[in-house]
């Protein structure tokens, strides 16, 4: 899905739908894609595969939008579920402040032939309009305006609060690059067994919808998009566990020999068969989860 910025909002779209998330609150709103014509001057900053929610992480620092920006195919469970592992982020403040370096990779229908998204810039109009308010502004000012603060307290306040969010972002990252501990499908409840996945009557509902609400561990950082009740954001909700998923093919051979047969000179050596041709495949999938609650691990493995 394409990432873009706009003077007021970030935009996400996919296809026909389009998420809307103010840079002044942080409100979400979900909108037709036809309405991206509707933005200020709006810059496709590049591709980012979901969204994970909104974060603040200290009250000082504004909003922070969090994305996937890079995933990693763990394996497929039957009927083409494919499992994700989250192996990259970024992270957006929602102000009127400029976005760090993303490096997100770039969409090809809005960067053909440039390396990097262009930064996005205030029309002419806009910026002669402004400075004309200014100088209204100074014109008619003729006392002088008490600063609270000195100006060298004030740029060691700005510094602080950057080496503050320099550090919090940091630990950010590293909870979800150097953990590998964050997975997700988008057609697969990772959150409940294969039994408790027999329930007809959650069958029919959404899939965040469906899941157990102990294991999904964004629900909290995406909790506004869920309180619009409204059927679009289905699409944009990804119950997301941490935990653990491993995915492999058993290959089981009856033919094969035991050590003490393989040790034995009276036993004479078999003719090696090919497995692929006789011998049953199974897919075997690892899952545990951590509880959003506590501390504690809770482990399922279900053998598909």
């Amino acid at each position: 899905m394409e990432l873009f910025q706009a003077k007021d909002e970030y935009i996400l779209q996919s296809g026909d739908r389009a998420l809307w998330c103010s840079r002044k609150d942080g409100s979400m709103a979900v909108r037709p894609a036809t309405d991206l014509l509707l933005a200020w001057n709006p810059v496709c900053m590049g591709l980012v595969e979901g969204v994970i929610g909104k974060i603040q992480l200290h009250t000082d620092l504004p909003l922070g939008l969090v994305l996937i920006r890079q995933k990693a195919l763990v394996g497929q469970l039957p009927g083409n579920h494919q499992v994700y592992k989250i192996t990259k982020i970024a992270v957006i403040p929602l102000s009127d402040e400029e976005p760090q370096e993303l490096e997100l990779e770039l969409c090809k229908k809005h960067h053909f032939g440039i390396d990097k998204p262009e930064k996005l810039a205030q029309s002419p109009d806009e910026s002669k309009f402004l400075m004309k308010t200014l100088s209204q502004i100074k014109s008619n000012v003729s006392v002088p305006i008490k600063k609270k603060y000195s100006p060298a307290f004030q740029v060691k306040e700005n510094k602080e609060k950057e080496r503050l969010e320099r550090r919090l972002l940091d630990e950010l990252y590293k909870i979800f690059m150097d953990s590998d501990s964050f997975y997700y499908s988008m057609t697969y409840d990772l959150t409940n067994s294969v039994q408790r996945q027999g329930d007809a009557e959650k069958s029919s509902l959404p899939l965040w919808k469906q899941v157990d609400d102990r294991f999904f561990w964004n629900k909290h950082m995406i909790q506004d998009l869920i309180d619009l009740q409204v059927p679009e954001v289905d699409f944009w909700v990804i119950p997301i566990i941490q935990g653990f998923v491993q995915v492999e093919e058993l290959v089981v051979n009856y033919n094969e020999t035991s050590d003490e047969e393989r040790s034995s000179p009276e036993t004479p050596p078999k003719e090696i068969i090919c497995v692929d041709d006789i011998h049953p495949r199974f897919t075997v999938a690892l899952i545990s989860r951590r509880s959003r609650h506590r501390a504690a691990v809770k482990c399922r493995i279900s053998y598909i």
